[in-house]
């Protein structure tokens, strides 16, 4: 990273921020990961001597986060509920600091199809996809996306109920399995070539990371308790082409208006072209998760993360 980049990450450490409370839990389909982030969190926020509590908004609701008097909170929330502009929007309405993006660029960051699409309006390249229903035609489907494609839930996350169709015979039970987690399915040209995935923090741009599964798909399973995982750091790229990844990455997170912190997943083809996948505006700070990782080669330990993050809440 350049000098300027890495002063825009580190930023200046700051000790204003009154009560944090770090937002954990939920009932999302993603609550066992969430309560490991925010887990996680607490604990640097606690050893960087901020006055921090952990509240699982599943135990009390908004009335007992608004009982805790909170100067600013840390959204560790994901999924639906904590990540897709709901909690964002109450956080405005009770006059709290929190966080990561705002209500819209949540949403529409929760929302892979609405997401794509604003991508495709911005010219920015992302695979061809097709909402999916019950009653879909799938020979059409294969017809315009061709094999193999991705079936996935719109409003998801942590891959939850995403499956690689490679035969058409397929397509019914994977729409089936999404629509398991969500009432929106979606299908997804299949990009064949490298995964990488590019953290945003702040003004800067942390390293991007190259992941390798030995299944070819980065699962749920590969995401938070596989051992096998690989995480490429550095990611292998020359500097020119990671640098241009990282600026294609900018550009997709501020057309969907995120802000503060976030992450963006992207295939590589073998021609070398880059296809943006999804944005994360709520990403995981597990000791699996990717932004600590990022951070880390950056050279900011993960209490300078936490705090870096709770920062952009004291920004205008």
């Amino acid at each position: 990273m350049s000098r300027d980049t890495q002063a825009a990450v580190r930023g200046e450490r700051r000790q204003d921020y009154g009560r944090v409370v770090v937002l954990y839990g939920g009932d999302s389909a993603e609550r066992d990961v969430s309560l490991a982030s925010g887990g996680a969190v607490l604990a640097a926020l606690q050893r960087s001597g901020v006055d921090a509590q952990g509240y699982d908004l599943a135990a009390g609701g908004l009335s007992g986060l608004e009982a805790l008097a909170a100067d600013r909170v840390f959204i560790a929330l994901h999924g639906r509920g904590g990540e897709d502009g709901t909690l964002q929007g109450a956080l405005e309405l009770l006059r709290i600091p929190y966080t990561g993006s705002g209500v819209l660029a949540s949403a529409l960051g929760m929302d892979k199809q609405r997401t794509k699409r604003l991508w495709q309006a911005h010219d920015l390249p992302t695979p061809a996809s097709i909402t999916l229903g019950p009653e879909c035609d799938w020979s059409t489907v294969v017809r315009r996306l061709g094999l193999p494609l991705v079936v996935k839930p719109i409003h998801e996350g942590s891959t939850l109920g995403i499956t690689i169709v490679a035969n058409a015979d397929d397509l019914a039970s994977a729409y089936r399995e999404a629509a398991r987690f969500d009432a929106e399915v979606m299908a997804e040209r299949f990009i064949q070539g490298e995964e990488y995935t590019v953290s945003l923090l702040g003004d800067g741009i942390l390293p991007a990371i190259r992941v390798e599964v030995p299944s070819g798909f980065y699962d749920y399973q590969a995401k938070y308790h596989s051992s096998e995982t690989l995480y490429h750091l550095p990611c292998g790229l020359d500097a020119a082409t990671e640098a241009r990844l990282g600026e294609l990455c900018r550009e997709a997170f501020v057309a969907v208006g995120g802000r503060g912190w976030g992450r963006v997943d992207v295939m590589r083809d073998g021609e070398g072209r880059f296809w943006l996948l999804e944005v994360n505006t709520v990403p995981g700070m597990t000791d699996h998760s990717l932004v600590p990782q990022a951070a880390a080669h950056a050279g900011l330990d993960f209490e300078s993360l936490v705090l870096r993050i709770l920062d952009t809440t004291l920004e205008p």
